[in-house]
């Protein structure tokens, strides 16, 4: 079952938008919560189930067979394993109708024991991202009806390793230590660099290909932009948005941010060549979507005053919380990101001879920057950040 490119366009517009409100250090997974928001709109009837189509950038009436065929899409890629998870209160009755769009192996009960319930999805996100995330981010209440999440875990090793580095570098805010551990790489691959001509300003992007179809793009911006404007740039880049010069047709001179392109002498008549030095980093984040319900579709749906999902079951329901916790790390051999998302609806030397003149492109990533992690075939984005606390030089 093949997940259509609006799909894709959607899920890849819901990560734009919610770089927007990022400005910070973090890592989120729009792939998480898409298919989530899209199961409760299938369900919502009213102002509730128009809010949530917006956010999800389909109509409600074909969200549910949307987010099947994303989730089968998703679970057919190597490097990535998805789950999802359902928990209901036995007293609670859902729509068969509802209940048979999703996978059968998913539907579990919460007792009257919200330690032990606690207890319980906790061991199920941990199991489902091999103990990355070990709590479910969830908020259990008495009035906890149904709890219904989602777990993601990308996994890849780069074609080619990077070397480890001390990177000196005093553009990170906050840190007295300016010695990073750095990442270095060289390659004759002129064409994983590209500069973009965005309307907030340029953008440099590196691809960095893993084994499995999985690859993470550095994004560096101008100095002044923010992290939203360059999350939501690169979202741009892969929907083919804004114009991209690769490497292989740049002119000489500072050709964008943390980039420049030389004639340098040399020692051998060597071919052009891509020097890449960027920084190792491991970021967490926990979000609250409740805090941003309008980014969400989700003003409505948290009124408890009454029910917003007929569709689900004949109890009013509403939704009490909705959560995610994320991690990312980028290191030498590879990379690897997990997201848990939950929603719970609750009721109501020498000098050498340089003979020969080549091309030297330099890149350094020494600042803060932004990642997309996607599927190559597809481009859809998996999980996505901002980095401002690199990993220290040991």
């Amino acid at each position: 079952m093949a997940v259509t490119k609006a799909t894709i366009r959607a899920v890849n517009a819901l990560t734009g938008r919610w770089a927007g409100v990022v400005d910070e250090g973090s890592v989120f997974s729009a792939a998480g919560v898409w298919p989530l928001l899209a199961f409760f709109a299938d369900g919502a009837t009213g102002p509730a189930r128009k809010e949530l189509a917006e956010a999800l950038s389909v109509p409600a009436g074909e969200a549910a067979p949307a987010a099947r065929e994303l989730l089968a899409t998703m679970a057919s890629m190597r490097g990535l394993d998805t789950a999802l998870g359902l928990w209901t209160k036995r007293t609670l009755e859902l729509r068969e109708a509802w209940e048979a769009g999703l996978p059968p192996e998913a539907h579990g009960a919460l007792t009257a024991d919200p330690v032990a319930d606690q207890q319980a999805l906790n061991a199920w996100a941990a199991k489902r991202t091999g103990g990355l995330i070990e709590r479910m981010p969830v908020v259990l209440t008495d009035e906890t009806e149904m709890v219904l999440a989602s777990a993601l875990t990308l996994r890849t090793k780069w074609l080619r390793p990077f070397d480890e580095v001390p990177l000196h570098s005093p553009h990170w805010p906050g840190r007295t230590d300016p010695t990073l551990l750095g990442l270095r790489r060289r390659t004759l691959l002129l064409d994983r660099i590209g500069v973009a001509d965005t309307p907030d300003g340029h953008i440099t992007e590196l691809k960095v290909f893993g084994t499995d179809g999985i690859d993470v793009h550095l994004l560096l911006g101008e100095e002044q932009m923010t992290p939203g404007q360059v999350l939501g740039a690169g979202v741009g880049l892969l929907a083919g948005r804004h114009p991209v010069v690769p490497g292989t047709m740049l002119p000489y001179g500072d050709v964008g941010p943390g980039l420049r392109v030389e004639r340098v002498r040399s020692m051998t008549p060597d071919p052009p060549t891509l020097d890449v030095m960027t920084a190792a980093f491991g970021v967490t984040a926990e979000h609250d979507l409740l805090a941003h319900h309008e980014l969400f579709g989700l003003t409505t749906a948290r009124d408890t005053d009454e029910g917003h999902f007929p569709g689900i079951s004949a109890l009013p329901l509403a939704i009490g919380s909705a959560r995610q916790s994320a991690l990312a790390e980028f290191g030498a051999k590879g990379f690897r990101a997990s997201a848990v998302t939950a929603f719970a609806p609750v009721g109501a030397g020498a000098v050498p001879q340089l003979r020969w003149i080549t091309t030297r492109l330099t890149a350094r990533f020494d600042r803060p920057f932004g990642f997309l992690a996607l599927h190559r075939h597809s481009r859809l984005v998996l999980a996505a950040g901002w980095v401002t606390e690199p990993k220290p030089f040991h």
